[in-house]
C-alpha cells in the first residue's frame, strides 16, 4: 500500500488532497499541532475503510520534524508522497507585526518546509523514488504588504521547488508546488480542484514532470 503524509493537515486543501489520494487506495497519515483540526477527517477516512493515523508535530520545530520522519520510516518503510501544507496566515503589516512573531511565521511558512524537504529527500533518494509536494500561494506572485510573512514564505516555497527540481529529478524524486492564487474554503469546489492538481502532479510521467502548477491557470 502506498502512503501519503500531509504535514500541516487541516480543513481545506489538505483535507481534499487526503480524500483524493485515499480514493486511489493510499494510506493517509496526517501531521499537525492540533488533532482536533483533522478529527472529523480521520473519522471519515476510517468509516470509508481507509487506513489513516494522526501524528502530532510542530512544523517549526526541527527536532520534532526529524523525529516524525524517523518514526514513520521505521513504522511504514518508505513514504511515497509527502505534502507540506503548513502555513501561518497572519494578517499584519510590517508595522503591526513583532520581530518574534515574524520569525515564528517564517519558521512555519518556509523553514519547516525546507527541513521537511531535506529530511524526506534523504529517505526517498535511498529508496530511489518519491514525490514531495508543497502548497504554494498567489502571494509568491503578487506579494501583499498586509500578509508580509506569508508572502515571503510562499515566495520561498516557489523558489525552493524551482531551485531543487532538477537535482531532485536526477535522483527520481519529484519536487513540485501548486501555487494557489485564490481563496480556498474547506469543502469547496476550489479545494477539490486544488487536490486534483496534486493528483495530476503525482500521475505525471518523469519526462513530463513540472515544478509548479498555478491554480487557477
Amino acid at each position: 500500500m502506498k502512503t501519503l503524509l500531509i504535514v500541516g493537515a487541516g480543513p481545506g486543501i489538505s483535507q481534499s488532497t487526503a480524500l483524493r489520494f485515499a480514493k486511489e487506495g493510499f494510506r493517509i497519515l496526517l501531521a499537525s499541532r492540533n488533532e482536533n483540526s483533522v478529527s472529523k477527517l480521520i473519522q471519515q477516512l476510517q468509516q470509508d475503510g481507509v487506513e489513516s493515523a494522526f501524528y502530532p508535530v510542530d512544523a517549526a520545530n526541527i527536532e520534532q520534524v526529524n523525529s516524525l520522519f524517523d518514526k514513520l520510516v521505521a513504522q511504514y518503510g518508505s513514504l511515497d508522497v509527502v505534502h507540506y501544507n503548513a502555513a501561518v496566515l497572519r494578517n499584519a503589516s510590517i508595522e503591526q507585526q513583532s520581530a518574534e512573531s515574524f520569525l515564528n511565521d517564517l519558521n512555519v511558512n518556509i523553514a519547516g518546509a525546507l527541513v521537511t524537504v531535506k529530511k524526506v529527500f534523504e529517505q526517498m533518494k535511498q529508496h530511489g523514488a518519491g514525490k514531495i509536494f508543497l502548497t504554494g500561494g498567489g502571494f509568491a506572485l503578487q506579494p501583499h504588504p498586509d500578509y508580509l510573512s506569508l508572502s515571503i514564505g510562499k515566495a520561498g516555497i516557489r523558489a525552493m521547488a524551482q531551485a531543487l527540481f532538477e537535482p531532485f529529478k536526477a535522483e527520481n524524486v519529484h519536487l513540485a508546488s501548486v501555487t494557489v492564487a485564490t481563496f480556498i474554503a474547506p469543502g469547496s469546489d476550489e479545494a477539490t480542484a486544488v487536490a486534483e492538481q496534486f493528483w495530476e502532479l503525482y500521475q505525471q510521467p518523469k519526462e513530463s514532470w513540472q515544478s509548479e502548477i498555478i491554480y487557477p491557470q
